[in-house]
């Protein structure tokens, strides 16, 4: 398989034995063609992986299927207990995954890391969860009669990711999924396949120790026609779908002709407010962190920037400052704080971006320019830009942060929802009215609003997910659970007569 393994953690992780295309049960299918991953730090080639044929698809979906059967009939508590053991080895082997996420996908080590640490932090929240799946009970109109609500599974949940977080975004939909009593087929973005392959094996070897094989499945393709099948196949009860807004609203029309389900977390388009009264120290840290970190790459990085104008001078020279202090370079270097853009037709967009804006006129304050030499290297931007200009509306997966100054917290809050997507917000203020006013209903429109913290780094407890073209679903912690099943109402006459609802009579004996 590999071209090319200079790293000992991914050699560790058991990924250089074959080029899997596809794993279902105990068996891993290799596929005919392959593709390569590629290093955006360096432009090497990383391994070349096999693309999934159909053949082998199509056993992928026929085995989780029939492992279905079985593992949705196995007590919760004793589902928890196979996420809860993935969970302690992911612990054991944390170091090695965060570093191959670095190597793959170019963010820093530190938030390779931080990613392995949210697999983490999601199965123990599964485990849990896995003694809460509560139902309701209600009061029946008639007597000698109760009524109560349960959540059964759905079947074969189908999870596809982005290479911005190649292995978080699957344990969220997975660990949940599963214990929720569902198997999972997982299709992983392209431009991060040996993370899923490393993942997968980890999980194969949990799965054996217990007994559980086929709960956990994937498969692995470079081509669309695969994936539309995936998409539109009648047993995949649920598509979870994380990517642009122009592709899941594909999923969504897709998923919808067949009356399937679908969850979808899409772009973010996620502004920062800074009024009079902020902590600059607080805000300054919070917004590098979120339109910087991953190269801006996040669908929660910071794109815009709302400052009150008695502030705005004041917080751009800062924010130049701090920029000045970003070192981009190779993401395993513990010095490096910014890494790559994923690939070069990622680098090609920013390009086009910053020549755009330019041609409008755009005041760039920092940045700008793409590095010369091998990877994917850019420099973080800073920009004026007005709150009208369409390219400001648009979501540009690149560490681009509009600036943009506001005279009210009503003018501002206007400028903040005037975008289609509405995932991640966020407010800087020591004015208590300001706050509650920014999360009342007549404020932030994202599924997410958080007051003097920035728009990346949500915790895990709470549900992930926006409105708007990000499109409605909700992943993760609070009642995300209850996506992944179906809410059953049952009524039990435990009298001798038969009384129909609403007092209805019907003279038949």
């Amino acid at each position: 398989m590999p071209d090319r393994l200079q790293h000992d953690f991914v050699t560790d992780l058991g990924i250089t034995l074959e080029n899997p295309a596809a794993c279902c049960g105990e068996i891993w299918l290799s596929g005919q063609r392959l593709f390569a991953s590629l290093n955006p730090a360096s432009g090497e080639v990383i391994a070349r992986v096999g693309s999934c044929a159909t053949r082998d698809y199509d056993r992928v979906i026929a085995e989780a299927s029939r492992s279905w059967q079985a593992w949705g009939m196995i007590p919760a508590p004793q589902r928890g207990e196979l996420v809860r053991r993935i969970g302690l080895e992911l612990r054991r082997h944390k170091d090695q995954f965060g570093s191959l996420i670095a190597l793959e996908t170019g963010k820093i080590k530190q938030e390779g890391d931080g990613e392995v640490q949210e697999m983490i932090d999601i199965a123990d929240f599964a485990v849990g969860q896995s003694r809460m799946l509560y139902g309701k009970t209600m009061h029946s109109e008639r007597a000698h009669h109760r009524m109560y609500e349960q959540w059964h599974p759905l079947g074969v949940v189908g999870v596809i990711t982005a290479f911005n977080f190649p292995a978080a975004v699957w344990a969220w939909n997975a660990f949940i999924a599963a214990v929720a009593g569902n198997v999972i087929v997982w299709k992983p973005s392209p431009k991060a396949p040996l993370t899923a392959i490393a993942v997968q094996r980890l999980v194969n070897h949990v799965m054996r120790q217990t007994g559980h094989n086929g709960v956990f499945s994937l498969f692995i393709t470079d081509e669309n026609p695969l994936a539309e099948r995936f998409v539109a196949d009648t047993r995949v009860a649920l598509i979870s779908f994380t990517g642009s807004s122009a592709v899941g609203r594909h999923v969504a029309e897709a998923v919808a002709q067949r009356m399937g389900k679908y969850l979808l977390e899409c772009s973010g388009n996620n502004a920062v407010i800074v009024d009079e009264t902020a902590n600059l120290d607080l805000a300054v840290r919070a917004i590098v962190f979120g339109a910087a970190g991953t190269a801006g790459q996040r669908c929660t990085s910071t794109r815009r920037l709302i400052v009150h104008e008695a502030g705005y001078a004041a917080l751009v020279a800062r924010l130049v400052d701090a920029y000045c202090q970003v070192t981009i370079g190779d993401p395993l270097d513990p010095r490096t704080l910014m890494g790559p853009l994923i690939d070069e037709a990622a680098r090609e967009r920013f390009r086009e971006t910053i020549a755009e804006l330019k041609a409008r006129g755009a005041e760039i304050l920092y940045g700008g320019e793409v590095l010369p030499g091998p990877g994917c290297f850019v420099q973080p931007t800073l920009v004026r830009a007005e709150p009208a200009w369409e390219i400001v509306k648009r979501e540009t997966f690149a560490p681009i942060l509009y600036v943009m100054p506001y005279r009210t917290i009503e003018e501002a809050i206007a400028i903040h929802n005037d975008v289609p997507q509405g995932l991640s917000s966020a407010l800087f203020t020591e004015n208590l009215r300001h706050a509650e006013q920014f999360l009342s209903a007549a404020g932030s429109d994202c599924g997410i609003a958080n007051i003097n913290i920035g728009t990346s780094g949500a915790e895990i407890g709470g549900a992930f997910g926006g409105e708007k073209e990000t499109g409605g679903g909700r992943e993760a912690g609070s009642d995300a659970w209850q996506a992944y099943m179906r809410r059953q109402t049952n009524t039990v006459n435990w009298g001798t007569d038969l009384p129909l609802a609403q007092g209805i009579r019907f003279g038949v004996d």
